[in-house]
């Protein structure tokens, strides 16, 4: 299959410069000479207001699946309807009779929620998703792996998590046992383009999710994803979630360790039951093009060169680099062993969990190694260019000690960098073919 690339570049208005005196003034002359003069202004108010309306309503009645305006729209109007229901119950159906989980899922057309969702459904529990479709990479992506999720029975609800009605009408219409928590802006070199994307996305986006939460009745037990970009500039390895996490190095570092924060105090006061993940760069099919591991892909099949970052000391960058069916099994196990928030209709009535955990692979691997793979699978020779890592928000190494998931979550990963990239060769080969999809910022 292959994706269609549509570039979405805003247009930006030039500038008109006037003469001020002469152009108002005749236009104050104008208005206030003829009564017909004002008549025809406020016609052309009206008009442009109707015009406005007009253009809303058909936007929202075009959507299908429940009308709610875009995502840029500050105050969302939204009305389910029939067949929208339909489709969140059909989908919220668990298969299974042993303590069946009906989860929602946000972010579940990105890389990791598409995962975790497949393998929830997969197991019998009844799943619902909700992702905004932006446009950080290739939106094409995001609405195949949305496909990929229709036909194994899971509805992704085309909205943004900061739509406070939209998520009380989903947990009216079903009970929701357990929120997965996977959206979140993503990426550290882009938060020095786009800032307000990260605090609009990570820190009020997880606000709005634990104040639908502490709301329910029951309320459902939380698993969101932090990141292991929290560790920021610490130099001891591996990292402990005993460790410090302030001196982040990133602005999405920081918006993560904030909803950390954010995270206890809703523990504290609501009674919520809170999970946090910090991944360790994740890997595999259907990942995201913003990665390393996929520019590389790209850029070694164009032919074109690729930039291989050296830290202080020409030292090699290295990172814990985590196959996602591993990440899959971490955030399944946190949800099957996460205990019952302890609220009711927003009161606290005892103690509630809150743990944190990193999930990552144990192993880094340095840049170069993660080439000469690439280059093993790919049949082709890259073009290196060793450059000195930039400051840029990247730090220069990822070690996980997981120690923690292990005895509480039984957490195991089992697939190191080599078999994994393979799996990722042959899913990239299969779904690009020859073509390959734009440039974009590169993560890690």
């Amino acid at each position: 299959m292959l994706p269609s690339i549509q570039d979405n570049f805003p247009s930006t208005p030039g500038k008109v410069k006037m003469d001020r005196n002469n152009y108002f003034g005749r236009v104050t002359s104008r208005w206030h000479s003829t009564a017909s003069a004002r008549l025809l202004g406020c016609s052309a108010l009206l008009l442009a207001f109707a015009l406005v309306v007009l253009f809303r309503v058909s936007s929202s009645s075009d959507l299908g699946d429940g009308g709610y305006f875009s995502h840029s729209d500050v105050h969302w109007a939204f009305k389910p309807t029939r067949l929208w229901e339909k489709k969140v119950r059909q989908s919220c159906l668990p298969r299974r009779e042993d303590n069946p989980m009906v989860v929602l899922v946000t972010g579940a057309a990105g890389f990791v929620g598409t995962h975790v969702s497949l393998a929830l459904k997969k197991r019998g529990d009844g799943v619902v998703g909700i992702d905004n479709f932006n446009s950080y990479y290739e939106v094409s992506l995001k609405r195949a792996r949305q496909e990929l999720l229709a036909k194994h029975g899971i509805f992704v609800i085309d909205a943004d998590i900061n739509n406070a009605f939209l998520l009380k009408t989903v947990f009216e219409l079903v009970q929701i046992t357990h929120v997965m928590h996977l959206a979140a802006q993503a990426g550290v070199r882009y938060a020095m383009e786009n800032p307000g994307s990260y605090v609009q996305s990570n820190i009020a986006g997880l606000v709005n999710i634990f104040e639908i939460c502490k709301a329910a009745n029951p309320q459902p037990a939380i698993v969101w994803a932090s990141s292991s970009s929290v560790y920021g500039l610490n130099t001891k390895v591996p990292f402990s979630e005993l460790d410090r996490t302030d001196q982040p190095a990133s602005l999405y570092a920081a918006t993560k360790k904030a909803g950390e924060e954010i995270a206890h105090t809703y523990n504290h006061i609501y009674g919520l039951s809170i999970t946090g993940l910090r991944f360790f760069t994740v890997y595999g099919p259907w990942g995201r093009p913003d990665m390393a591991y996929f520019s590389f892909t790209r850029d070694i099949l164009k032919g074109k060169p690729i930039n291989i970052y050296q830290g202080p000391n020409n030292k090699d960058l290295a990172r814990d680099f985590t196959y996602i069916d591993d990440i899959v099994k971490g955030c399944v196990a946190s949800l099957d062993t996460a205990e019952k928030s302890t609220g009711s209709g927003g009161k606290k009535t005892g103690p509630a969990q809150l743990r944190i955990f990193n999930l990552g692979n144990t192993s880094p691997v340095t840049v170069p190694t993660l080439v000469d793979i690439l280059e093993k699978y790919l049949n082709v020779k890259a073009k290196r260019e060793i450059v000195k890592m930039p400051r840029n928000g990247d730090v220069p190494f990822t070690h996980a000690n997981i120690s923690a998931a292990q005895t509480q979550l039984q957490y195991k990963p089992e697939t190191n960098l080599e078999t994994g990239l393979k799996k990722f060769v042959k899913w990239y080969l299969s779904y690009y073919g020859d073509n390959t999809p734009h440039e974009s910022l590169v993560a890690w």
